[in-house]
């Protein structure tokens, strides 16, 4: 309601009667409004009755009790002025008159009529439970127009969360008997406005793909119809932009700045683009590191092993972080629990070194009082909890806190994460509030294309990373190509017996035909159980348990007498363990950083197959310039029977096609010379050296260009004999191929020539793989 219209309307200033002669006048003049008589006598300004008329529900005290006006007193403009607002304040009444009969003060109401219905048409997307949780106005409650308003308001902001800029709500009311009415709001819901196009200006070093690929919202894809990350979000934009500033100062830009990201609304309301204004800055390197300790105490643990923050080292802030996190443990082991570390940094431009100072100061001495988790409606509390590396009744630590929400956010379980602390009951205590925003978790896999190892194939998974709210994951796959079909049901606990252990099983069973290579069809049913845990942040120690039949099959009579005899069936009962250590800044596309990874299996625990196995893997990346990657990739192996058994074919190593192009699969190796059937081998090598570069295209086509040479051999069969072709000699080849991040998936193709081969080798020249996933 405008006051100040009503106000200038009513011309609120006092009306005072004409002397004696209007109070002696027998005939009653018609009540006049209080601001008529602005010359009235000074002489009747005293209010003898106030009268309430129109008043139906609401009691004539109640009335008056606003009012704030009593008989006897005055009729001053500034009484009567504040009398009128606080009426319609209540937001009880339609219309309010105050009017004068001599000295009588006449309220004159007109009431709000109560809402006997709420009710919304046209809210297909949205529950209409969900709408009338959201909405003040309920039935029988006191219409308003302000409230109406404010209730609209509050519709389309659900709507706009769920990304429909478009929707329009037109409030109706339709009237009843004895002053009712029924509330409707029509809703016209409007399209979902998707993410169409995703900008940077001012990045030189890193390309529009990569930079995407560290963001948490997504461009709009017709097939990714299950998930809502393409949709826009503020706090999601604002969450992009702490990732943006993480990626670059891992990568050493100590001084990278989001300058600016906007979202533009199209005009037909149904797709945003986003732009991020970006300011890069050079790339440092760690200058001296230091650190400033200015605990007391006789007692003080050596910090220098625990930094992993190096001088000459390119700089990273997540190994600041680290570094913190370790320092700020070490500490607490030693009894101090309040501790405050501080990275400073000093940053010389021209020689591009970053002087990096740990200043470690006592902290306040604040405890931990509560930590409060809201927004979670399906995820259960504990699997945020468990995130936290605080816990109710610690010291209270800013870097663990910080470093808590960068774990909840990792998760991917929520669209937002927001962590604010507030004063607790007392002085020295602190309440952390958590509040969060779920997204879905559940995706859908849908894989088609072609490849030389297998041919046409569809592929076709479903992932739920938060079942049932506990964090755990389910994951089926179905594989059905040309050469190969499998079925795989996986199940993953990564806080088994509520400690960090990732355990979990594997039941899977395959199909595949190897009669190109080897003249034989393999059927494998089995399972694993599996827990694996970190060692360090980025060492993971992993066990097994794998138990499986395999069945071989189809073996024509012209095959080889060796594989021949290997048809039938076996079971393998086998245990195993590997290390990995994992130093690469990105497990998809890395760009700089290193992998290592060794393993061993041994089996003879029941079953029918005796044997050790060892494996080692290791890859190097280099970034010699901005978007030129080298790479230098190794693997090798090494499989031997006990018990006075060999090795089976199914348990043997194959060499050729992609882990050694030039050459088929399985083109490398024993062979029988007079069949060229591939038989496998048990001792192996590979070595790979790749560099990747741009071709000068838009990076929003995600073409490059690579060079390579492979190196390996496979050698050693249990299978002796005149027709067994079997060397240690080196085989190379070097080629080129070129590379497409697809919307649809990874394409490549390969061309490569086998330089160093033997008679029985068989080579190709291209290699093709095309594939999606989404």
């Amino acid at each position: 309601m405008n006051y100040s219209s009503i106000l200038s309307a009513a011309v609120w200033s006092l009306v005072l009667a004409s002397g004696t002669a209007a109070l002696a006048d027998p005939v009653p003049a018609a009540p006049a409004p209080v601001a008529e008589a602005q010359n009235a006598q000074p002489g009747a300004t005293t209010i003898g009755d106030i009268r309430v008329e129109g008043n139906q529900r609401i009691e004539a005290r109640t009335v008056l009790a606003y009012l704030n006006l009593k008989p006897g007193g005055s009729f001053t403009q500034s009484d009567i002025d504040m009398g009128l607002k606080n009426l319609f304040v209540t937001g009880f009444f339609a219309d309010v008159k105050l009017l004068r009969q001599g000295n009588t003060l006449i309220v004159r109401v007109v009431e709000n009529p109560v809402i006997s219905k709420v009710a919304f048409e046209g809210n297909d997307k949205v529950d209409t439970k969900d709408l009338e949780k959201e909405v003040e106005l309920k039935p029988r409650s006191i219409y308003s127009r302000d409230k109406v308003q404010s209730d609209v308001k509050r519709i389309l902001d659900i709507y706009r969360r769920g990304g429909r800029y478009n929707a329009a709500v037109e409030p109706k009311i339709i009237q009843q008997d004895q002053n009712r009415v029924d509330l409707v709001y029509e809703i016209s819901e409007g399209p979902v406005a998707k993410v169409q196009k995703i900008t940077f200006i001012g990045n030189e070093h890193y390309d529009s793909t990569t930079l995407r690929k560290t963001l948490r919202t997504e461009e709009t894809r017709w097939y990714k119809f299950l998930t809502d990350n393409d949709k826009y979000d503020p706090d999601r934009l604002q969450f992009d932009q702490e990732l943006l500033r993480r990626f670059y100062t891992n990568e050493g830009y100590a001084d990278f700045q989001v300058k600016s990201a906007t979202a533009e609304l199209s005009p037909n309301k149904d797709a945003f683009y986003l732009t991020f204004v970006v300011e890069e800055g050079p790339q440092y390197n760690f200058g001296d590191v230091k650190i400033v300790n200015e605990l007391q105490g006789k007692e003080k643990p050596d910090l220098d092993k625990l930094m992993t923050t190096k001088k000459g080292d390119t700089y990273d802030g997540s190994k600041v972080e680290d570094s913190v996190d370790a320092m700020t443990k070490e500490l607490g082991n030693h009894g101090y629990a309040f501790v405050d570390i501080q990275p400073k940094l000093e940053r010389d431009r021209e020689k591009k070194t970053a002087t990096l100072t740990y200043v470690i100061k006592p902290g306040p001495r604040v405890y931990v009082e509560r930590i409060n988790i809201t927004g979670n409606v399906r995820t259960l509390d504990e699997v945020v909890r468990r995130e936290f590396r605080l816990n109710e009744g610690d010291p209270y630590n800013t870097a663990k806190l910080q470093r808590s929400e960068q774990r909840i956010n990792n998760l991917g379980f929520f669209e937002k994460v927001n962590v604010k602390n507030e004063q607790g009951s007392a002085p020295d205590k602190t309440v952390v509030n958590v509040d969060v925003k779920e997204k879905s978790t559940g995706e859908i896999n849908i894989g088609a294309g072609y490849s030389t190892t297998d041919g046409v194939l569809g592929d076709f998974g479903i992932t739920e990373h938060n079942l049932l709210g506990t964090g755990q994951e389910l994951k089926t796959n179905f594989v059905l190509a040309t050469y190969r079909r499998s079925a795989e049901l996986s199940f993953t606990n990564p806080y088994f017996l509520d400690r960090e252990l990732a355990a979990g099983f594997d039941v899977y069973r395959t199909y595949e035909d190897f009669s190109q290579e080897s003249s034989y069809i393999s059927n494998v049913i089995g399972t694993n159980l599996r827990m694996g845990y970190a060692l360090q942040e980025k060492l993971q120690h992993t066990l097994y348990y794998t138990v499986h039949q395999n069945t071989i099959s189809n073996v024509p009579s012209t095959a080889s007498l060796f594989i021949q005899e290997q048809t039938g069936t076996n079971i393998t009962s086998a245990v195993g363990q590997s290390f990995a250590y994992d130093e690469r800044d990105n497990k998809q596309s890395p760009t700089k950083g290193y992998f290592m990874s060794i393993s061993q299996e041994v089996a003879g625990l029941g079953g029918t197959d005796k044997y050790l196995k060892h494996e080692v893997k290791a890859s190097y990346y280099y970034p010699v310039a901005p978007k030129w990657i080298l790479s230098f990739l190794g693997s090798g192996g090494y499989i031997f029977g006990f018990g006075g058994q060999n090795i089976r074919i199914s348990n043997r190593f194959f060499l050729g096609g992609d882990d050694l192009r030039g050459f088929q699969n399985a083109g490398v190796g024993p062979h029988d010379s007079s069949t060229l059937d591939a038989l496998g081998g048990n001792e192996y090598y590979t070595g790979t050296a790749e560099l990747k570069f741009p071709l000068g295209l838009p990076d929003e086509l995600g073409v490059s260009g690579a060079v390579f040479s492979d190196t390996g051999s496979l050698w050693h069969t249990d299978d002796t004999g005149p027709n067994v072709a079997d060397s240690t000699a080196l085989r190379a080849s070097a080629g080129a191929g070129i590379l497409w991040s697809s919307p649809f998936g990874p394409i490549r193709i390969d061309f490569a020539h086998a330089f160093l081969k033997q008679a029985t080798d068989r080579t190709e020249n291209i290699r093709f793989s095309f594939g999606t996933r989404f």
